[in-house]
């Protein structure tokens, strides 16, 4: 994890694991509420960088991001969250009805506070606890930039058949497989719609596989 003070961390292992939890709890709830284009803009934040963003609009120039030298996101309890296309970044429609979904689970939000709003800021207090009749359902993949999308991979029942989005939690296979389907396309042996499909999540890992067989077969011949 870089140390640099200019630098921002959406890394959510670096919370305690309280708030990951509680982190990927509401982004849970708002996937199976349609809110899907949501990501992690900063999580962890040195004190040395909580000083240095607090001087700004005050001793350094720019406008006044923080309000307070004492944030949640030195003690690894807080994390902020933007908004992706097509709405604009910090949506105010979409990051009410987050607040609201916020407020059942017990986590805290900054749209709440009086005085100094905070819509994009979520914290929880470090003995918090997931609501009676709530639980993970799955694994939830909470993105860290505006160009994934927030999903869930839940395991496969016995007996049932459930067809899995492809879903790596390596950014690096992510764009590696993106890198080889784009590569495809450009020698004419697949639709570029694959290439769309792979990014906007609705991949499968079936089809994927049978991409990988079929572009390796047409190459072959």
């Amino acid at each position: 994890m870089s140390t640099n003070i200019t630098t921002t961390c959406r890394d959510l292992d670096q919370l305690l694991p309280v708030a990951q939890i509680a982190c990927r709890l509401l982004f849970q709830e708002c996937y199976k509420k349609g809110i899907r284009n949501i990501f992690i803009t900063e999580t962890y934040r040195s004190q040395e960088r909580q000083n240095y963003l607090y001087a700004q609009g005050r001793t350094r120039p720019g406008k006044i991001v923080t309000w307070t030298l004492s944030s949640n996101h030195t003690s690894r309890l807080a994390w902020d969250i933007a908004i992706g296309p097509p709405q604009s970044l910090y949506d105010e429609v979409i990051l009410n009805r987050i607040g609201a979904i916020a407020r059942k689970l017990g986590i805290i939000w900054g749209g709440d506070w009086i005085g100094s709003i905070d819509r994009p800021h979520f914290e929880v207090k470090k003995f918090w606890e997931m609501p009676i009749n709530y639980k993970l359902e799955g694994q939830v993949i909470v993105p860290s930039n505006s160009n994934k999308k927030v999903q869930m991979i839940v395991a496969e029942k016995e007996g049932t058949n459930v067809t899995k989005v492809w879903n790596p939690a390596s950014i690096a296979i992510q764009t590696a497989t993106e890198s080889y389907i784009a590569q495809a396309i450009k020698e004419g042996v697949i639709q570029e719609s694959h290439l769309k499909d792979l990014k906007n999540g609705t991949m499968t890992t079936d089809r994927l596989l049978g991409l990988y067989i079929t572009i390796q077969q047409r190459r072959a011949n």
